[in-house]
């Protein structure tokens, strides 16, 4: 189908957007059924959002990740392309996350307010995963053996933070009430948790098709325009893949939930470079483009120290200043790409 559709760039396009949509739409509903899975198993909001919601909003990366591995595996996918355009959205998922995405939930919240713990839980495991990134890729490749570091690193980390929420976990944080209420979403029983684990199983189907059919078209895009896969990635992929974290970001901020939107945007900037990069890379190994190790990578470990340099001076608070300086950063990040980055 992709080779008929080949002969029109305009085709190939609407194709491709529609292939995102599936992606962003079908892993939207997986993250609300998984979302409310982590609340029948009485995890707290913070926790949800730092481990189960940000794999579950990062399945788009992910999905797209495995997907391609396979693909390059088969022989069926372009190495070099599709290892560029998936490690592009990977990164550029990352970046959006902690610049436009972090500044509009600030927005929507008014303020939004860190813990110190948090900050060295979460924020500093962020920016370590990132420099392990650079580090790892500076040789060009993502190895096998690279791979099991990255995934290893997550799976360490996971049962760290398991440990320490037994210790503080409280019903009261997550929703549930002493008069045995059930937060909105949280199946009632063990027939509905079923259930919700059916139906994002279903979805996850529709997720990892709509990465294939993305992906796919995406490498004839580049071999027909010349631009850099990794450009691609950033510019479309990157950006909707961070969509599912934005929606979930927005509906802890309406329901008066800081916990979520900031562990998930936290979380899945840990578990798409570890899961995604790291299972992927065990799956098939990358190619690392330029770009990404000398522009990307590096802008968004000093775009996650300066956030986490400006919530420790102003003592875990981000403000509506915050958030266009965030939106600034953006903007500077993804023009200076376009500009002196755009071909792999």
């Amino acid at each position: 189908m992709i080779a008929l559709l080949s002969q029109s760039l305009w085709l190939l396009i609407v194709v491709g957007l529609f292939a995102i949509a599936v992606l962003v739409l079908s892993s939207n509903v997986a993250v609300k059924k998984l979302m409310g899975l982590a609340g029948y198993f009485r995890l707290s909001t913070t926790f949800m959002g730092v481990t189960v919601v940000s794999i579950a909003t990062s399945i788009p990366e992910i999905a797209a990740h495995y997907t391609a591995s396979f693909g390059i595996l088969s022989g069926s996918l372009d190495y070099e392309v599709s290892s560029a355009v998936v490690l592009g959205a990977n990164i550029g998922s990352d970046v959006v996350q902690q610049t436009l995405i972090m500044a509009i939930v600030i927005l929507m919240a008014g303020v939004l307010h860190f813990r110190r713990y948090f900050l060295w839980k979460s924020m500093i495991p962020m920016i370590a995963t990132t420099i392990m990134c650079i580090v790892l890729g500076i040789d060009g490749t993502y190895s096998r053996i690279d791979g099991l570091i990255l995934f290893g690193s997550f799976i360490a980390y996971m049962y760290y933070l398991y440990v320490d929420e037994r210790k503080h976990y409280r019903e009261e944080d997550h929703g549930f009430t002493e008069e045995g209420e059930t937060p909105e979403g949280v199946p009632q029983n063990a027939k509905e948790a079923w259930r919700d684990a059916f139906i994002a199983l279903i979805t996850l189907f529709f997720t990892i098709g709509g990465a294939m059919l993305a992906l796919q078209v995406t490498e004839v895009v580049v071999a027909k325009t010349g631009i850099g896969g990794s450009l691609i990635g950033v510019l479309t992929l990157g950006l909707a893949s961070a969509l599912p974290e934005l929606i979930t970001a927005i509906s802890g901020v309406r329901h008066g939930d800081s916990g979520i939107p900031l562990g998930t945007l936290v979380g899945s900037n840990i578990t798409n470079p570890l899961v995604a990069i790291g299972g992927g890379a065990i799956i098939s190994t990358y190619w690392v483009p330029g770009p990404l190790v000398s522009w990307d990578l590096p802008w968004e470990t000093v775009t996650g120290a300066i956030l986490w340099i400006i919530l420790w001076i102003n003592k875990g608070k981000l403000g509506k200043r915050t958030a266009f300086y965030l939106i600034g950063l953006y903007i500077v990040y993804i023009t200076l790409r376009m500009i002196f980055f755009s071909v792999d």
